[in-house]
This record gives structure tokens, C-alpha cells and sequence, in this order.
């Protein structure tokens, strides 16, 4: 049974600093989901489980390599210009719908326009009835 539990201790032992260790070199920026100072933390004090979450939530994601053999870095993303788009495009970034957009509008103005005229013309004609009257 001491065995078993001092198996149990070198192996917590060796995990907490293959952790701390890992979590110490990794670079600031590629640290995922806490600050350093919050994974050592939760390294230190919560072992084993610290460590695994570190392995499983906080290390830096690897590279991928790609089908067409290029590598990906996760987080790297694409450049604005160059992300592919998927799906339907929302109609602000469409240049065809704001060219129709803008043209229906001059529609609507000039029907306006002539909604204007119409109501205008009754109330002229009287007027003009109303000055020949008097």
C-alpha cells in the first residue's frame, strides 16, 4: 500500500513540475484562458488537478499542418483581406444591395415628390377659387 501511494506522490510530484515547468516557459501572449500568474497558482495549489488543467486548458495550443502543407498557428487567424468568406455576406458588406439600396431610395424620393404635387394641386385649386370668389 506504501507503494502504491508513493507511486501516487512521484507521479503528482513529476506532473506538478513538468506543469510548473511548461507553464513558466510558455510565451505571455500564447498562454490560454488565465494570466501566468493565475495558472501558477492553480498549479501550486490544486494539485493534480492544476496541472492537468493546465495541460487540457491553459498550454499553448500546437500547430497544425495543413492539407495542402501549410502550417497553422491557432490564434494567427487570417488577414482581413484574405479570409475566406462563408455563406451569405451581410447585406452592409454587399456592394450590390447598397447600389440597389441607394437606387430605391431615389425611387421613394421621387415618388414622394409626386405625392407631394398631388395633395398640393387640391388645396392650390382652391385657393385659387376661393381669390376668384372674393
Amino acid at each position: 500500500m506504501i507503494r502504491l501511494y508513493s507511486l501516487f506522490v512521484l507521479i503528482d510530484l513529476a506532473l506538478l513540475v513538468i506543469a510548473l515547468i511548461d507553464c513558466l516557459s510558455a510565451e505571455e501572449f500564447q498562454i490560454r484562458a488565465l494570466p501566468r500568474i493565475a495558472w501558477v497558482f492553480i498549479i501550486l495549489l490544486f494539485s493534480p488537478i492544476g496541472p492537468i488543467a493546465w495541460f487540457v486548458a491553459g498550454r499553448p495550443a500546437r500547430a497544425v499542418q495543413l492539407s495542402n502543407g501549410t502550417t497553422w498557428r491557432p490564434g494567427s487567424g487570417f488577414p482581413e483581406d484574405q479570409r475566406p468568406r462563408k455563406g451569405p455576406v451581410a447585406p452592409d458588406d454587399d456592394p450590390e444591395f447598397l447600389k440597389r439600396l441607394a437606387g430605391s431610395l431615389r425611387e421613394d424620393e421621387s415618388m414622394m415628390k409626386r405625392w407631394e404635387a398631388d395633395l398640393r394641386r387640391p388645396e392650390q385649386e382652391l385657393r385659387k377659387r376661393e381669390s376668384e370668389e372674393q
